[in-house]
């Protein structure tokens, strides 16, 4: 405990001496509370008018800069107060988080406070804290002169940070916020105040307070990278959202000393024809499969499948800084330009990559599936393999629809014919099953070798896709069916039926389209399935395919099994991307530890508490890195489209709100604004139930998923924000429309690919494999 300085005693009737200066410095510097004129006071038995002199004592003190005076309290010059108002802004080496202090009035950079972890499950009263958060924090001295902290209480997101692009100028420079909900409000930096940045560099600024007239003022706290290019877009997004990028040093170095993984104590598996068949672009393979007949007459016409993972527990032990760091990234972060993994390139692409001719290890299932698909038994094995072959998707289609080449054709008899007849068994069971089959568009953003948009594609949809991502759910099933068993803790990936409001709402839009939804009977997704049949080939299909999705829960993951509703499953985990996802690691240690399989699994006494709470922390790292994705693509696009201002475009209604209409272009997939106020001269209503705004005297409506002709007005690349002009009328009051718009001459369109039926929205280098599901 600190010393406490008090006065000398004295005689109780006459009033106490001031203390000392060094009596003050002493009581300052070692007070574990906030120190101020009351404080110092109350210690020394200071009364009456005797403050008024302290007060010219404390003055004077701080006038030789011997303490600072900050929000916290008075603090010896050049160190912290007992509680200090931080931002926190990342993690270190060992996993704990790194705050820095808002106010700092000593030399050079704000000291990092060092926040110490809760051990256990969080209490109801404990502030949960995280990146990005603004904190009140206590404080205390290290042995080695640092600061640790504890977090008391959490203030809420840093509003008085922002990030953006500086633009320099005569008299100091502006930051062009990158936030949508900023744009149009630029922020002045004066002389000085720039720091480091260059014009055209991504900074982060602290504003101050703001006045009645003109623009907000700021400094730059930080320069976080020169966007000198498109290929750098993505620098936004990762700040912005506090994906962490560059791995700590600790990291590599246990990256780099791991040794390749030993055949003893697995089964050798190097002769079987497992391959793999990925993305031609992809750096990393994490599954490879087989296929032969089952040989037992008891299952006639049946197969045995194989699904052999990437053994990534052997080399990412838990507690370890590679493990720490997975944990905090919670799962790789896939950009047009980059890919942020979640684990470093010596363990992602190479020891753990399943490379044709190598050994390497994996933990593989072995699946007896009959004729008619269902699955009859699994076991889970711990092997040492060697892929066979590395193909494509196209390269694996071609072949078996009669275009062999070198790689291919040796494999079409023994390998890739086996896989196809396997997948036709359990595409039988899969339309028994009947997950919901909803058909909405995957566009993936190509590059030029200078970072410049080339053209968005939609890629075909082929059954060598539709057969790996079936091998995957049956592999996945797999994991957590034998978990459970084992009655072993685990990570499931649930999907939980919509909610009812949800439901209800959607009840309304389906009446308002002639369709009626079953006020009875149980909620399955072979509902929403025959409604989409039914409008398939309708004016309402893509309508309908919108507002299903939307009805939909968004899929997490949990200690606790909801089941998996929008694959129509009872028992779902994540084992099939351990490269890449860390749910799927802890089901790969949990499967060791549950099949005996070695003892680098899963610890025995782990609580299901802290279980729930990783979940809760990679599903909101899987939410970060979806919206960092998706604004990544808007950013781009709006940098290509910058040009073509005053052009006329394609689309569809993807968003009704009070504002106004948000429109996603055909062919781009690009994502506009139509203010409300621009629709026309009657009053427009909006009706949340039937996702449309009605003219109030008209009765004109503009509904979700309505094709209509728009004309770009206004092009924000760094926000990534598309104003349009909306050309096309709305529906009558009888619901007809006018034909479908086409693009205008003059408007250049992206190159697109045919559509194809595909699975859901994702970006350059997203492995298709139904990640998200």
């Amino acid at each position: 405990m600190a010393r406490r300085i008090t006065a000398p005693a004295a005689d109780p009737a006459a009033p106490a001496p001031l203390p000392t200066r060094e009596q003050i410095l002493a009581f300052v510097a070692e007070s574990k509370e906030r120190v101020g004129k009351r404080e110092i006071a109350k210690a020394f038995g200071i009364t009456g008018a005797a403050k008024i002199d302290l007060k010219r004592v404390l003055k004077e003190i701080e006038a030789e800069g011997a303490i600072d005076r900050g929000r916290g309290g008075l603090a010896p010059a050049g160190h912290l107060p007992p509680v200090v108002l931080a931002d926190i802004r990342a993690r270190d080496r060992h996993g704990d988080f790194l705050a820095v202090p808002v106010e700092w009035t000593g030399s050079g950079k704000p000291p990092a406070i060092v926040l110490s972890q809760p051990r256990g499950p969080r209490k109801g009263n404990r502030p949960a804290a995280g990146i990005g958060d603004r904190a009140l924090i206590r404080v205390e001295r290290d042995a080695e002169g640092g600061y640790t902290g504890r977090v008391v209480k959490v203030i809420g997101k840093n509003k008085a940070e922002v990030i953006g692009v500086y633009r320099a100028g005569a008299q100091g420079g502006r930051i062009v916020p990158v936030e949508k909900r900023s744009q149009g409000r630029e922020i002045l930096i004066p002389p000085g105040e720039e720091g480091e940045a260059r014009d055209g560099d991504l900074v982060s600024v602290s504003l101050e307070r703001e006045t009645r007239f003109g623009l907000p003022r700021g400094r730059v706290k930080e320069r976080l990278g020169s966007l000198g290019s498109e290929k750098a877009v993505s620098l936004i997004a990762l700040h912005l959202h506090n994906i962490p990028h560059v791995f700590s040093d600790a990291t590599l170095a246990e990256a780099d000393a791991a040794e390749p993984a030993a055949l003893k104590g697995r089964e050798d598996w190097r002769d079987r024809p497992l391959l793999t068949i990925d993305p031609p672009d992809a750096k990393d393979h994490d599954d490879a499969v087989m296929a032969e007949a089952d040989p037992d007459p008891a299952n006639p016409g049946g197969f045995i499948l194989t699904v052999a993972i990437a053994d990534v527990a052997a080399y990412v032990r838990a507690g370890s800084s590679l493990d720490r760091e997975a944990l905090e990234r919670g799962n790789s972060v896939y950009f047009p330009d980059r890919v942020v993994p979640m684990l470093p390139e010596r363990i992602s692409n190479d020891l753990c990559s399943l490379r044709e001719g190598e050994d390497r290890p994996a933990l593989a299932v072995r699946m007896v599936i009959a004729a008619d698909g269902e699955k009859r038994r699994h076991g889970f094995h711990r092997v040492m393999m060697r892929s066979r072959a590395k193909l494509a998707y196209a390269q694996a289609q071609a072949a078996i629809d009669g275009q062999t080449d070198a790689a291919t054709g040796p494999l079409l008899d023994t390998a890739l014919r086996p896989l196809w007849a396997a997948y036709a068994a359990l595409r039988e069971a899969r339309d028994r099953r009947g997950p919901l089959a909803l058909d909405l568009p995957e566009r993936k953003v190509l590059l030029s070798p200078d970072g410049a948009v080339d053209r968005v594609v939609v890629p075909e949809r082929l059954d060598a896709h539709r057969l790996i991502e079936e091998f995957m759910i049956q592999a996945n099933v797999a994991a957590a069916e034998t978990l459970e068993q084992a009655r072993q803790p685990l990570i499931y990936r649930v999907h939980d039926e919509p909610a009812l409001e949800k439901v209800r709402a959607l009840g309304e839009v389906l009446a308002s389209v002639g369709i009626k939804l079953p006020k009875e009977g149980a909620l399955r997704p072979a509902l929403f399935n025959r409604i989409l049949a039914q409008a398939a080939e309708t004016e309402h299909g893509v309508f309908l395919n919108e507002v299903i999705l939307r009805s939909q829960a968004q899929a997490v993951y949990a200690a606790e099994n909801l089941g998996h509703f929008g694959l129509n499953l009872r028992r779902y985990a994540h084992f099939t991307s351990p490269i890449r996802r860390y749910a799927d690691l802890i089901v790969h240690r949990a499967l060791i530890t549950a099949c005996r399989l070695g003892a680098d699994g899963l610890a025995p006494d782990i609580a299901a508490g802290e279980l729930a709470q990783i979940g809760e922390q990679i599903s909101a790292a899987e939410r970060r890195a979806m919206a960092a994705e998706r604004e990544t693509i808007d950013r781009l696009i709006a940098h290509h489209l910058a040009d073509q201002i005053g052009a006329t475009f394609a689309g569809r209604i993807a968003g009704v709100t009070r504002a106004g209409l948000f429109i996603k272009l055909d062919g781009t997939g690009a994502d506009g604004f139509v203010p409300i106020s621009q629709l026309g001269a009657d009053y427009f209503r909006h009706e949340e139930g039937r996702h449309a705004l009605v003219g109030e005297r008209t009765g004109q409506t503009f509904r979700l998923g309505d094709p209509v002709e728009v004309r770009l007005v206004e092009a924000a690349p760094v926000a990534g924000a598309l104003r349009f002009e909306l050309l096309s009328e709305g529906r009558t009051r009888s619901g007809a429309r006018k034909p479908d718009p086409g693009q205008k001459p003059g408007a250049r369109p992206f190159k697109a690919a045919a559509p194809g039926r595909p699975a859901g929205i994702r970006n350059a280098g997203t492995r298709h494999r139904g990640s998200r599901r």
